[in-house]
């Protein structure tokens, strides 16, 4: 008797396990069917809207579903909840701005925030930007003043940190022509410091080895190809030019002649209205090759890798002399009379007396 009764609560005990068990299990089947439905099944529409929602480094799991509910990227805050600690995800939410849409499941949801795959902000520099111009950009993205890019464009303490390549002593005063034309992407609140280290990484990564073992061979040091590279980036948007217009600069470098590049007397004329004038060709500053001999002392933009690479490896050819037509292309002459006759021809606006 004291056995069958022994044997019957077993029993008992058993069928209360499993009856717990399946209890369970229906309710996390719940929360994962809960999971996999979009957050507003009642709903019929079917067009993604954007949410955005930033999760502060003080918020807990209630505050962060709370949010998620008023912005009704979710049905329902306590299900979500449920769905967090039943993954042990409830202290695993990292902070960051986020996007998230309108058909995206709590499953999906959670698993952005427990990844922190924030919501990335694009800043586009396009080729032969200067380092003042890229700062308004940075600026108009959301990512600070653009006085503040400046100042940590010139700060010589921050750039030699930078480790810029085939630079074991910067020659600059500033990171002019180091900070690489490409499209960026970055979390909201990115550091300015993270934006320019990351914009000299590009630069890093393109200057090739190779590259700098030919800057040796011709003669140049990496600043300086970086400073031509810069001048022919200004002049020419054809990239079938760049490697003649390079051509050019290396054949008057060779032959003593000044460079004479508009775009470098431009780069030191504040506020410059768009017309060159006699005076202004005259006027003798570091980076007017009309009055200086060779290289300005730095670059006067940010160069793309075509350009780079054509300073490296200019075209060859007897050319020295090079006029605008007027239609993205060039005339291309060997001697001064023969220019002469093409600036007489193709340039339509006057050097202002």
């Amino acid at each position: 008797m004291k056995n069958k009764i022994i044997k019957n609560m077993f029993i008992l005990l058993i069928v209360a396990i499993l009856l717990s068990l399946s209890i369970a299990f229906s309710s996390i089947a719940y929360l994962e069917r809960f999971a996999k439905i979009a957050p507003k099944a009642q709903s019929n529409d079917t067009t993604q809207k954007e949410h955005l929602i930033t999760i502060d480094s003080g918020d807990g799991l209630r505050n962060i579903a709370k949010k998620l509910e008023e912005l009704e990227v979710i049905s329902n805050q306590y299900l979500f909840i449920a769905l967090a600690k039943y993954r042990g995800s409830n202290k695993k939410i990292k902070a960051g701005e986020y996007a998230f849409s309108s058909l995206d499941t709590p499953e999906k949801i959670l698993d952005i925030l427990v990844k922190g795959k924030v919501k990335l902000h694009k800043i586009t520099i396009p080729e032969g930007l200067n380092f003042r111009e890229i700062a308004q950009l940075v600026q108009k993205a959301g990512f600070g003043r653009s006085e503040d890019f400046i100042k940590l464009a010139k700060d010589q303490n921050f750039i030699k940190s930078l480790k810029i390549i085939g630079s074991t002593k910067f020659e600059a005063e500033s990171l002019e022509g180091y900070l690489f034309p490409e499209t960026y992407l970055f979390p909201a609140g990115v550091d300015q410091k993270k934006i320019i280290r990351t914009m000299v990484d590009g630069f890093n990564k393109v200057f090739s080895q190779d590259w700098i073992e030919e800057c040796r061979k011709i003669g140049f040091s990496v600043h300086q190809i970086v400073t031509l590279a810069s001048i022919i980036e200004k002049e020419t948007a054809n990239s079938d030019e760049r490697g003649l217009i390079s051509s050019v600069f290396h054949n008057r470098l060779k032959l003593g002649m000044r460079l004479e590049s508009d775009p470098t007397v431009i780069y030191e004329i504040p506020n410059f209205n768009g017309n060159i004038t006699k005076n202004h060709l005259k006027t003798p500053t570091p980076y007017n090759t009309y009055a200086i001999f060779g290289l300005p002392p730095g670059p006067i933009a940010n160069p793309g890798r075509f350009s780079l690479q054509a300073a490296i490896y200019p075209q060859k050819s007897d050319f020295i002399f090079f006029v605008s037509k007027n239609d993205t292309t060039h005339h291309f002459s060997t001697n001064l009379q023969e220019h002469n006759r093409a600036v007489r021809k193709y340039q339509l606006r006057k050097i202002e007396p």
